[in-house]
């Protein structure tokens, strides 16, 4: 599957010459995984002349994009410390925060049935429903009064194709910002960084916005929009055991992090045995190589203290783990390994 960009044409419009045949199914699951797989699965489920609206929520969780460096775009450590799943979605674009204050959406069709702008129109028109003033803001934005509520993306597998985004109805913008504020440790990484914007729930607009009300309006202004009602999908066109299969994928720690495009990442502190400066090479979510300087005598453990991270799986506990089996011989030593110890978590 690839990401791609879409065009749109400007809202407003209801006359479509390809009307497809609707369908749509709601998800009863939170779980990012879970979503994420049965959106996929519906890719490859969607049959010529229709279009599927899935409507899903996910429970405390960063979603980056599939060029994304997740180590840049959010505090890993603290937000896994808390609760929160870090998943990885199949298109491009940006990092986003949902809880269940987010309402996701996704329009699945193959051929001539995809219409982004009939997307886009069906998305403003649910809003506009309940007052608000809900516009295309670019390519990949809708707003309202100039704040963004929506964020779009999109992919493909070969000639089916997907539209998806989320819709703020009363998300935390407290945990939003905590969250996916870029960690401070200096990391030289390529890859689609995130662009922040200012943000509005919409039930901050109007308090008659939330989750259900705006399945509703979306469920509605679709059918609307095709000319016919929209039909529940019919769940025995997804497999169940296949669904667990590419949830299994997805919740990987190959997928979430094993995707990140190679990265450095250079840390150090002073101590009372020395200078330490460590500059690690990043590759597959792994340690590929560490180079260590320090004016410590004890040259010895330095090259210890490299060999032991080198291979190490690039987090908190993996750089624990290597670094605790790493036996100090002397008593300095292992005061040594404390201090790479705390350095390391603090900076994670």
């Amino acid at each position: 599957m690839t990401a791609h960009d879409e065009t749109t044409k400007a809202p407003g419009s209801s006359a479509f010459d390809h009307a497809p045949m609707p369908r749509f199914l709601i998800s009863e699951s939170t779980d990012p995984y879970r979503n994420i797989a049965t959106e996929e699965a519906l890719v490859d489920a969607a049959l010529p002349g229709e279009c599927i609206l899935f409507l899903w929520q996910n429970e405390n969780t960063i979603v980056i994009g599939r060029n994304q460096n997740p180590w840049k775009e959010c505090r890993i450590a603290e937000f896994e410390a808390d609760g929160g799943r870090i998943a990885r979605r199949l298109s491009g674009g940006g990092a986003v925060f949902h809880d269940i204050g987010n309402l996701n959406f996704t329009f699945v069709a193959r051929g001539e049935a995809y219409d982004v702008s009939r997307h886009m129109n069906v998305m403003c028109a649910a809003v506009q429903s309940f007052g608000l003033d809900a516009r295309v803001s670019g390519r990949n934005d809708a707003t309202v009064d100039g704040a963004k509520f929506s964020g779009n993306a999109f992919f493909r597998s070969n000639e089916r194709k997907c539209h998806h985004g989320t819709l703020m109805i009363d998300v935390d913008t407290g945990k939003l910002a905590r969250y996916l504020q870029p960690d401070s440790k200096k990391l030289a990484a390529k890859g689609v960084e995130s662009v922040r914007s200012r943000v509005v729930n919409l039930a901050s607009l109007n308090s008659r916005v939330t989750v259900e009300t705006l399945s509703i309006a979306l469920v509605e202004a679709f059918s609307e929009a095709c000319g016919t009602p929209a039909k529940p999908l019919d769940p025995a066109r997804l497999d169940e055991c296949n669904i667990e299969q590419r949830r299994a994928r997805f919740a990987s720690h190959a997928w979430i992090f094993g995707h990140t495009a190679p990265f450095n990442h250079a840390l150090g502190d002073r101590f009372a045995w020395g200078n330490l400066d460590i500059e690690l090479s990043i590759k597959g979510g792994e340690i590929e190589h560490a180079s260590i300087f320090s004016d410590v005598l004890d040259a010895e453990f330095i090259a210890r203290l490299s060999d032991s991270l080198e291979g190490c799986r690039y987090d908190k506990d993996g750089i624990g783990k290597c670094l605790e089996a790493l036996e100090p011989e002397t008593d300095e030593q292992q005061t040594m390994r404390a201090d790479c110890l705390g350095l390391f978590r603090s900076d994670f």
